[in-house]
């Protein structure tokens, strides 16, 4: 079984934006139980950072992204 050679590379920053679905607990009267769910959706865009890393050659980049675990950091 061949060896895949890791190649280090950069991913420079990224926005990119999408819906971002909600769903909220209202209270609709006195009581502590009578509570309904509300849900909205709003767009707003995700800032990735730049990224420094190495891994086998993708095959299908924008297929195989989607199933990378990776994380939406909202505060930078």
């Amino acid at each position: 079984m061949a060896t895949v050679q890791a190649v280090g590379h950069k991913h420079e920053a990224l926005v990119h934006g999408h819906g971002h679905p909600h769903i909220v607990h209202h209270l609709k009267g006195g009581n502590p139980g009578d509570v309904e769910h509300l849900s909205a959706i709003h767009d707003h865009d995700h800032r990735h950072s730049t990224v420094e890393h190495a891994h086998g050659a993708h095959q299908n980049p924008q297929r195989e992204h989607e199933h990378e675990g990776h994380i939406h950091d909202h505060g930078r």
